[in-house]
Protein backbone atom coordinates (compact mmCIF):
# COMPACT_ATOMS: atom_id res chain seq x y z
CA UNK A 1 0.00 0.00 0.00
CA UNK A 2 2.68 2.28 0.82
CA UNK A 3 4.99 1.51 -2.36
CA UNK A 4 1.50 2.34 -4.53
CA UNK A 5 1.00 5.66 -2.77
CA UNK A 6 5.07 6.81 -3.15
CA UNK A 7 4.72 5.27 -6.75
CA UNK A 8 1.39 7.46 -7.69
CA UNK A 9 3.47 10.39 -5.68
CA UNK A 10 6.21 10.14 -7.58
CA UNK A 11 4.24 9.47 -11.17
CA UNK A 12 2.19 12.99 -10.12
CA UNK A 13 5.52 14.93 -9.23
CA UNK A 14 7.06 13.68 -12.94
CA UNK A 15 4.07 14.88 -14.58
CA UNK A 16 3.79 18.77 -12.46
CA UNK A 17 6.21 20.99 -13.86
CA UNK A 18 8.44 22.91 -11.06
CA UNK A 19 7.78 26.16 -10.80
CA UNK A 20 10.70 27.29 -12.30
CA UNK A 21 10.10 25.37 -15.82
CA UNK A 22 8.97 27.81 -18.55
CA UNK A 23 5.87 27.45 -19.06
CA UNK A 24 5.30 26.03 -23.17
CA UNK A 25 4.96 28.43 -26.36
CA UNK A 26 3.06 28.80 -28.96
CA UNK A 27 3.59 30.70 -32.27
CA UNK A 28 0.68 32.15 -34.81
CA UNK A 29 2.36 32.85 -38.06
CA UNK A 30 -0.24 35.49 -39.59
CA UNK A 31 0.21 37.32 -43.69
CA UNK A 32 1.04 39.94 -41.64
CA UNK A 33 3.74 38.71 -39.18
CA UNK A 34 3.84 36.22 -35.88
CA UNK A 35 2.52 36.60 -32.51
CA UNK A 36 4.12 34.14 -29.91
CA UNK A 37 2.07 32.79 -27.18
CA UNK A 38 2.75 31.57 -23.55
CA UNK A 39 0.51 28.47 -22.22
CA UNK A 40 -0.79 28.49 -19.06
CA UNK A 41 -1.54 24.80 -18.06
CA UNK A 42 -0.44 25.11 -14.66
CA UNK A 43 -3.15 27.62 -13.43
CA UNK A 44 -5.72 26.92 -16.35
CA UNK A 45 -4.70 23.43 -17.73
CA UNK A 46 -7.96 22.27 -19.07
CA UNK A 47 -8.07 25.29 -21.37
CA UNK A 48 -4.22 25.45 -21.97
CA UNK A 49 -4.32 21.63 -22.83
CA UNK A 50 -7.10 21.76 -24.75
CA UNK A 51 -5.44 24.63 -27.31
CA UNK A 52 -2.56 22.97 -27.61
CA UNK A 53 -3.78 19.71 -28.79
CA UNK A 54 -5.89 22.09 -31.92
CA UNK A 55 -2.44 23.74 -32.41
CA UNK A 56 -0.85 20.37 -32.40
CA UNK A 57 -3.06 18.87 -34.85
CA UNK A 58 -2.86 21.49 -36.98
CA UNK A 59 -6.42 22.62 -36.87
CA UNK A 60 -5.67 26.19 -36.63
CA UNK A 61 -3.90 26.29 -39.89
CA UNK A 62 -5.91 28.55 -42.49
CA UNK A 63 -8.13 29.79 -39.72
CA UNK A 64 -8.25 33.28 -39.42
CA UNK A 65 -8.80 36.20 -37.10
CA UNK A 66 -12.01 37.27 -37.95
CA UNK A 67 -13.57 39.72 -34.88
CA UNK A 68 -12.70 42.76 -33.60
CA UNK A 69 -14.46 44.40 -30.85
CA UNK A 70 -13.59 47.83 -29.41
CA UNK A 71 -15.45 49.15 -26.27
CA UNK A 72 -16.68 48.62 -23.57
CA UNK A 73 -14.69 45.11 -24.56
CA UNK A 74 -10.98 45.09 -26.39
CA UNK A 75 -10.65 41.91 -27.68
CA UNK A 76 -9.42 40.13 -31.32
CA UNK A 77 -11.32 37.01 -32.17
CA UNK A 78 -9.70 34.06 -33.76
CA UNK A 79 -11.64 30.90 -35.18
CA UNK A 80 -10.46 27.73 -37.08
CA UNK A 81 -11.20 27.39 -40.83
CA UNK A 82 -14.07 25.57 -40.01
CA UNK A 83 -15.84 28.67 -38.43
CA UNK A 84 -16.06 30.10 -34.79
CA UNK A 85 -18.59 27.43 -33.58
CA UNK A 86 -16.44 24.65 -35.14
CA UNK A 87 -17.35 21.44 -32.87
CA UNK A 88 -13.97 20.08 -33.20
CA UNK A 89 -11.92 18.00 -30.31
CA UNK A 90 -15.59 19.20 -28.14
CA UNK A 91 -16.65 21.15 -25.21
CA UNK A 92 -14.39 21.83 -22.75
CA UNK A 93 -15.24 22.74 -18.70
CA UNK A 94 -15.31 26.26 -17.73
CA UNK A 95 -11.99 27.33 -15.93
CA UNK A 96 -13.20 30.53 -14.09
CA UNK A 97 -10.96 33.33 -13.91
CA UNK A 98 -12.19 32.93 -10.15
CA UNK A 99 -10.23 30.16 -9.28
CA UNK A 100 -7.58 30.22 -11.78
CA UNK A 101 -6.28 33.59 -10.70
CA UNK A 102 -5.63 34.60 -14.27
CA UNK A 103 -7.31 38.05 -15.75
CA UNK A 104 -8.79 39.80 -18.87
CA UNK A 105 -5.80 42.04 -18.99
CA UNK A 106 -3.83 43.17 -21.80
CA UNK A 107 -2.17 40.36 -23.90
CA UNK A 108 -4.53 37.98 -22.40
CA UNK A 109 -5.11 35.05 -24.60
CA UNK A 110 -9.15 33.18 -23.10
CA UNK A 111 -11.51 30.84 -25.29
CA UNK A 112 -14.82 32.16 -26.84
CA UNK A 113 -18.34 30.50 -25.70
CA UNK A 114 -21.80 31.21 -25.11
CA UNK A 115 -22.88 28.93 -21.98
CA UNK A 116 -20.10 28.07 -19.12
CA UNK A 117 -18.80 24.84 -20.36
CA UNK A 118 -19.49 25.29 -24.33
CA UNK A 119 -16.24 26.54 -25.75
CA UNK A 120 -14.49 24.06 -27.98
CA UNK A 121 -11.68 25.93 -30.54
CA UNK A 122 -12.13 29.52 -31.02
CA UNK A 123 -9.75 32.14 -29.07
CA UNK A 124 -9.59 35.37 -28.42
CA UNK A 125 -6.77 38.14 -27.59
CA UNK A 126 -7.18 40.84 -25.05
CA UNK A 127 -5.68 44.55 -26.03
CA UNK A 128 -6.67 45.81 -23.90
CA UNK A 129 -7.89 45.34 -19.97
CA UNK A 130 -11.23 44.25 -19.89
CA UNK A 131 -12.27 42.63 -16.48
CA UNK A 132 -15.86 42.90 -17.43
CA UNK A 133 -14.86 39.44 -18.88
CA UNK A 134 -13.78 37.99 -15.99
CA UNK A 135 -15.76 35.98 -13.41
CA UNK A 136 -18.42 38.02 -11.87
CA UNK A 137 -18.47 40.73 -14.53
CA UNK A 138 -21.28 41.96 -16.86
CA UNK A 139 -20.32 40.67 -20.68
CA UNK A 140 -22.26 37.63 -19.94
CA UNK A 141 -25.22 37.64 -18.63
CA UNK A 142 -24.41 34.64 -16.69
CA UNK A 143 -21.32 36.18 -14.77
CA UNK A 144 -19.58 33.00 -15.04
CA UNK A 145 -17.27 35.32 -17.09
CA UNK A 146 -14.48 33.91 -19.29
CA UNK A 147 -11.40 31.09 -19.65
CA UNK A 148 -8.21 32.61 -19.44
CA UNK A 149 -5.51 30.47 -20.28
CA UNK A 150 -1.84 32.34 -21.24
CA UNK A 151 -0.72 35.22 -22.38
CA UNK A 152 0.84 37.19 -25.80
CA UNK A 153 4.62 37.48 -25.30
CA UNK A 154 5.43 39.27 -28.58
CA UNK A 155 3.19 39.83 -31.39
CA UNK A 156 0.95 42.17 -29.29
CA UNK A 157 1.35 45.07 -31.96
CA UNK A 158 -0.16 43.19 -34.56
CA UNK A 159 -3.36 42.67 -32.64
CA UNK A 160 -3.32 46.53 -32.07
CA UNK A 161 -3.08 46.73 -35.98
CA UNK A 162 -5.82 44.18 -36.54
CA UNK A 163 -8.12 46.22 -34.48
CA UNK A 164 -7.33 49.37 -36.91
CA UNK A 165 -9.04 47.39 -40.12
CA UNK A 166 -12.30 48.04 -41.60
CA UNK A 167 -14.83 45.99 -40.05
CA UNK A 168 -18.51 45.34 -40.47
CA UNK A 169 -20.55 44.74 -37.04
CA UNK A 170 -17.24 43.10 -35.43
CA UNK A 171 -16.28 41.25 -38.78
CA UNK A 172 -12.87 42.28 -39.85
CA UNK A 173 -12.83 43.00 -43.49
CA UNK A 174 -11.47 40.95 -44.73
CA UNK A 175 -10.00 38.63 -42.03
CA UNK A 176 -6.85 37.94 -41.53
CA UNK A 177 -5.58 34.63 -42.19
CA UNK A 178 -3.09 32.17 -39.56
CA UNK A 179 -0.92 30.72 -41.94
CA UNK A 180 0.04 28.15 -38.63
CA UNK A 181 -0.45 28.10 -35.39
CA UNK A 182 2.43 25.80 -34.17
CA UNK A 183 3.98 24.54 -30.70
CA UNK A 184 7.48 26.06 -30.08
CA UNK A 185 7.98 23.39 -26.94
CA UNK A 186 6.80 20.56 -25.98
CA UNK A 187 3.33 19.58 -25.10
CA UNK A 188 3.63 18.79 -21.24
CA UNK A 189 2.82 14.93 -20.43
CA UNK A 190 -0.74 15.82 -18.57
CA UNK A 191 -1.54 17.54 -21.77
CA UNK A 192 -0.43 14.10 -24.09
CA UNK A 193 -2.46 11.80 -21.77
CA UNK A 194 -5.77 13.30 -21.97
CA UNK A 195 -5.44 14.94 -18.57
CA UNK A 196 -6.39 16.79 -16.30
Amino acid sequence: MIAATLAGALLLASQTPAPSEPLPRALITTEYGPITLELDHRRAPVTACNFMRYASAGLYTSGRFFRSVLGPINVVQAETIHGSDDPGLGHIVLERTRDTGLGHVSGAISMARNGPDTATSSFFIVTHDSPSLDFGGTRNPDGQGFAVFGRVTDGLALLYHFQGFPAIEEQIQPPVTMLSVVMLDPVPVACLHGQP
